[in-house]
């Protein structure tokens, strides 16, 4: 089985308990304003121009056999991704690694094997495997066959969802999570259309059937600056996840301004240009009250 992956990040510490793998997966069906990985969004591979790593010799323009590559300033390609094929030869030619595919296929068995290379980590630090990206489900069957492969070799297993997906898809990988780390981002339906381009009922659908089926799921809530981070959203989404379950535990996420560059090398405005730091630990922890004033 294949599947299009863009990452594989090791000794994370964010995305699950203990020391784990991370697995990005590419695409998804959100459009989130505030997304930390643009370059999953898309289930294709993209050509991707780093500016910082051009020399500006500019060998890769009449290399390219469709003209997909302009030069716009000095250190600076254009990419036509319309016109580009992926055939490689403007990478194969560029002699500072400036140019590079944003994903890459790759085998079940391939990412299993990479998994068990830090097997000695997840088991003194009780971590494992999280597919996340982009989001997981949308390549259902590919991360079931990671997922029961790495369960088979005693690795612990989590996926990062948003749950926008159809059940069948949540059904496919079900039996091989220990843990699903779910993205909790706005209560409000129409509010959920307007950020994600997407309302938040088929992720509320599959929430609930996951909890009465007794599935191991954490909700996490981004605190993305007067979107997610109000005392409205999170109070709403504390009492909506407790009416579920009081058994479920939320967790916030705080604000990563980091994939700034990723939007302006992908030609995407950015929303939160002017935001230049994360929450603080006090402003963190007077946005948990609010979840606990909830109940």
């Amino acid at each position: 089985m294949r599947g299009v992956i863009f990452n594989v990040q090791r000794f994370s510490v964010h995305d699950g308990p203990g020391i784990r793998t991370a697995v990005f997966l590419k695409g998804c069906e959100l459009r989130c304003g505030w997304c930390q990985n643009p370059e999953g969004l898309s289930a294709a591979i993209r050509l991707w121009h780093f500016e910082k790593r051009c020399v500006g010799c500019g060998d890769c323009i009449p290399n390219c056999p469709e003209k997909a590559l302009a030069s716009g300033g000095p250190s600076r390609i254009v990419v036509d991704q319309m016109a580009c094929t992926l055939c490689s030869r403007c990478i194969e030619v560029c002699p500072s690694g400036a140019l590079a595919y944003d994903g890459r296929e790759a085998e079940a068995g391939e990412v299993i094997s990479e998994v068990e290379k830090d097997r000695v980590f997840y088991q003194v630090s009780g971590g494992g495997v999280t597919l996340t990206g982009g989001e997981p489900l949308r390549q259902a069957e590919f991360s079931a066959e990671i997922l029961r492969g790495c369960r088979q070799r005693g690795i612990s297993t989590a996926v990062e969802t948003a749950l926008a997906v159809e059940e069948g898809a949540v059904d496919m990988v079900r039996p091989w999570v220990d843990l699903f780390l779910v993205d909790m981002k706005l209560a409000d339906p129409e509010a959920h259309r307007l950020w994600t381009g997407s309302s938040n009922e088929t992720v509320r659908k599959n929430f609930e059937r996951l909890a009465r089926q007794g599935a191991n799921v954490m909700a996490r809530i981004p605190l993305i600056p007067d979107v997610t981070a109000t005392e409205e959203n999170l109070r709403a989404l504390g009492r909506y996840v407790r009416s579920v379950s009081g058994q479920i535990p939320i967790e916030l996420v705080n604000f990563n301004p980091l994939a700034r560059d990723k939007y302006r090398r992908m030609g995407i405005p950015y929303c939160f240009e002017g935001r230049l730091s994360p929450y603080s630990f006090s402003e963190v922890n007077n946005m948990r009250s609010y979840l606990h004033e909830a109940v």
